[in-house]
């Protein structure tokens, strides 16, 4: 990938849902909804504060995040369809 998010934003992948109901009922893709959870791909540098100093982020590649339904941008790159979001817009890391 040739994308580098800068400063307290990072790149995020949707992780596809469940087409399935716990009762056996298949969902069509036209009627799901968008997920809401993904794999963060690449991060920035840190969020840079009021004084100048740089605070590191509190994700990493590879983490599990939840994030609302309407966070961030979608860009398509190589045919991946993928979020540019900003940490605040992370509700939650999801621990294995």
């Amino acid at each position: 990938m040739n994308l580098r998010p800068l400063h307290d934003r990072v790149i995020v992948k949707r992780l596809d849902q469940e087409t399935k109901t716990a009762s056996g009922l298949i969902i069509p893709e036209a009627a799901a909804e968008k997920p809401d959870q993904g794999e963060i791909l690449a991060i920035g540098n840190g969020k840079i504060l009021e004084d100048g100093k740089v605070r590191p982020l509190a994700v990493k590649v590879g983490d599990r995040v939840l994030f609302g339904k309407y966070s961030g941008q979608t860009v398509k790159i190589d045919g991946d369809e993928l979020l540019v979001m900003r940490e605040e817009d992370i509700m939650a890391v999801v621990e294995k």
